[in-house]
């Protein structure tokens, strides 16, 4: 009875949080919710299904994309890292490990921070630079807590810190995401349903002291007065998605996978996303997908990425390894590259 009660509340709090979030945003937010950090994917696997496997991602893959999917770990111990070549000489990096505890659920802890090289220092006296240079430090830390309370249903959350700084000017905030999934819809094995709610937190805002400022006046006989900036405050890109996946066994060493997803952005225009997957002997993975903008699909400034691909190969060196790579097309910037690699112990 006690677990009836509590798949009840979590059902009910979940439907509540989530019928509040799916009419907030739209077309008319678009550019208006910061620290897009936040939007870059860290699995290969995920990204070259463009998205679409909310309701089938587990492992540390499920971190990103459905936290809920952690809860479907099958290692006692899991590792992975990852780097992507973003656009305009960003990189991002991200590593994270994973642990079960049987009955008690699983935790992870990730780590993702964004590289720009080395910027020239400019002035108002000095618009070709000082000689001088700076980097901005774009981190977030995760923690990621998700269990599976029955043979179908997997809940999780990731709480994340999500840490800005440019020079001597910062942002701090925090972040949350919260994930079901739900396997066997309808009694029909392989037919999946995920839900995830992702960067629910606070407004963001820069402050530090370079937003300090000078007000001098020749003619005054007083000294030079101070004056600090007032930075405006930004949301976080929340988004609320709804997936469902179906996995279908073509023998004993082939399957062939599906998936969709509806994502509503609260900065953006919504997005539908689909993807497959062919797998082999669970061996070789081959992945593609593609997400669609609506309304506005034919315009080329808003539809900034295109098609996904990506391939995976698990092997055995006495402990499983996964490597996997994912590639997305982009507009205006060199296309997307994102290599990562898992060890499960």
């Amino acid at each position: 009875m006690n677990k009836k009660i509590t798949y009840f509340l979590t059902v009910l709090l979940f439907g509540t949080v989530l019928f509040s979030e799916v009419f907030a945003g739209g077309a008319k937010r678009n550019g208006t919710a910061g620290a897009q950090e936040l939007l870059i994917p860290s699995s290969p696997s995920g990204l070259a299904l463009n998205g679409a496997n909310i309701s089938s991602v587990t492992g540390l893959d499920a971190v990103f994309y459905n936290p809920a999917g952690f809860g479907g770990t099958q290692s006692s111990t899991e590792t992975m890292f990852s780097h992507l070549n973003y656009i305009a000489d960003i990189s991002m990096s991200f590593a994270a490990v994973g642990v079960s505890f049987s009955d008690l659920g699983s935790l992870a802890f990730s780590l993702r921070t964004l590289n720009f090289g080395d910027i020239p220092v400019t002035t108002d006296n000095n618009p070709y630079g000082t000689g001088s240079t700076f980097s901005p430090s774009f981190v977030t830390l995760g923690l990621t807590y998700a269990n599976s309370l029955t043979d179908r249903i997997r809940v999780g959350v990731n709480l994340k810190l999500v840490s800005e700084k440019i020079i001597r000017t910062s942002a701090t905030g925090f972040a949350l995401d919260a994930g079901i999934q739900y396997q066997g819809l309808a009694g029909l094995d392989g037919l999946n349903f995920g839900i995830t709610l992702k960067n629910l937190g606070p407004q963001m805002k820069y402050d530090g002291p370079d937003l300090i400022r000078v007000a001098s006046e020749s003619e005054a006989k007083r000294g030079d007065n101070f004056y600090s900036i007032d930075a405006a405050s930004f949301e976080l890109p929340s988004q609320l998605e709804l997936g469902l996946s179906y996995a279908y066994s073509l023998g004993d060493q082939y399957k062939l996978g599906v998936a969709t997803a509806f994502q509503n952005n609260n900065f953006a225009n919504d997005e539908y996303k689909f993807g497959g997957e062919f797998v082999y002997d669970e061996m070789l993975f081959l992945r593609g997908g593609y997400a669609y903008m609506g309304e506005v699909a034919d315009n080329e400034y808003q539809q900034f990425f295109g098609v996904t691909a990506g391939i995976g190969v698990k092997v055995n060196i006495g402990l499983e390894m996964v490597v996997d790579y994912a590639y997305r097309a982009a507009k205006f910037s060199e296309s997307n590259h994102l290599i990562g690699v898992k060890f499960n112990f």
